[in-house]
């Protein structure tokens, strides 16, 4: 799977367990939810391209690597994505923000989209989607279509815990793309939940249930 990274790190796999916990609250789960995505995608981001720019320093003028090209867009799956756009934000403030709206239907549990909106020109950016679970891999597949069809080309997926199905799913419907993965869980339950996961995300980022 060389398009799939699982971000192993000690730092990450603790602060996945904390969110495991179900006695750990709203505010300490968001806030876990933010760290881990700033040490993710420090990982997912280690590929950004650079270029050289002079800079003068109190000793000298020199030339020294800047991010090139065109500002990072990070994109959201609503409404649980949002709890990890602070956390990438913070490694790189200058990014935008663009939103993807999927419901999932009880019934098949196929997405269906309510919203989207992408920073343009969407073609020249680095787009990270980020949504904290993957679990049948069908919101995150249709994310990625919509993020295509809208002309996005490099494009990366990062996930704080998957099932093997979503992740199968994903990597099958988008072989082109990178996805990184704080924690590959054992499978879903009858129900596409993923376990044993951390209940629902949104719900408890949020404070709702």
């Amino acid at each position: 799977m060389e398009n799939v990274f699982i971000l192993d790190h000690p730092l990450i796999q603790h602060k996945i367990s904390r969110l495991r916990d179900e006695n750990t609250g709203t505010n300490e789960f968001r806030n876990l939810i933010e760290e881990i995505a700033m040490l993710m995608g420090y990982e997912a981001l280690r590929d950004l391209p650079l270029e050289d720019v002079e800079v003068k320093t109190p000793i000298e003028t020199c030339m020294t690597p800047f991010i090139s090209g065109k500002k990072m867009a990070i994109v959201p799956i609503l409404r649980a994505g949002l709890g990890m756009v602070n956390g990438i934000l913070a490694l790189v403030p200058s990014a935008k923000v663009g939103h993807i709206g999927l419901y999932r239907d009880p019934e098949t549990h196929d997405p269906h989209e309510y919203y989207c909106k992408l920073p343009e020109p969407i073609d020249l950016r680095t787009i990270v989607v980020v949504d904290p679970m993957l679990a049948t891999g069908g919101s995150g597949a249709e994310a990625v279509n919509f993020i295509k069809q809208h002309g996005g080309k490099h494009i990366k997926f990062m996930c704080i815990i998957a099932a093997p199905e979503g992740l199968k799913r994903l990597r099958e419907a988008h072989p082109d793309i990178q996805i990184y993965v704080g924690h590959l869980d054992r499978c879903l339950n009858e129900h596409a939940y993923i376990c044993p996961g951390l209940g629902d995300a949104g719900d408890r980022i949020f404070g709702t249930k």
